[in-house]
């Protein structure tokens, strides 16, 4: 008989170095490399790009509405997970972000896609948030440049829109700004950094 397979711990995830990523996923502790240019482009620019929605509804400046975080710390179901960006609405959390981890799951999660995470997150992670009942997730691809928006729907996800290049969309649940996504790639010229892939 095979040997049962040892569930991950939370000290397991504070021995990995800071300079990886650790997260636990089913049971398991997955570590990955911290990413290269352009994903923290990626992830920079979109962050600015929804700041009008990082304040109280109603608010001078946008519209509102919401608490949005870079990397925070997910506890969800025995799973703790780290998006690239998660955003909760005020009215589910009307408390600010104090403590460095969340039990509550967030109502939008993008994931910054790289060869060496997007299975991951397109599979594992994407069915964590949907258990989770998180309502919209993003997959933006930094090499294709290329953003997916997936909206929960009947049990499953919805893909409600995709966008490529340099363009501006409106896209849920933040269609109430234009958001640039020419700010969230490298320059056309510019050669991504991530070893093994090509412009």
């Amino acid at each position: 008989m095979s040997e049962a397979r040892r569930v991950a711990t939370y000290a397991d995830l504070e021995r990995v170095p800071d300079h990886l990523v650790g997260e636990i996923i089913a049971g398991e502790l997955v570590v990955s490399p911290r990413p290269a240019g352009p994903h923290g482009l990626a992830e920079s620019g979109l962050a600015g790009g929804l700041f009008p929605f990082n304040k109280r509804a109603e608010g001078p400046g946008g519209p509102g509405g919401w608490w949005i975080l870079t990397e925070p710390e997910l506890h969800l179901g025995g799973d703790v997970l780290i998006p690239d960006i998660a955003g909760w609405r005020r009215e589910r959390l009307p408390q600010g972000p104090v403590d460095a981890a969340f039990t509550v799951a967030p109502d939008w999660v993008c994931e910054i896609l790289s060869p060496r995470t997007a299975s991951r997150d397109r599979i594992q992670k994407m069915d964590c948030y949907l258990r989770e009942n998180v309502q919209h997730v993003w997959l933006v691809d930094p090499l294709e440049r290329t953003l997916e928006v997936y909206r929960r729907h009947d049990g499953n996800w919805l893909r409600v829109g995709a966008f490529a290049g340099y363009t501006r969309v409106r896209a849920e649940p933040f269609e109430a700004e234009e958001l640039d996504m020419s700010r969230w790639w490298l320059e056309p010229t510019e050669a991504p950094t991530e070893p093994g892939t090509t412009p």
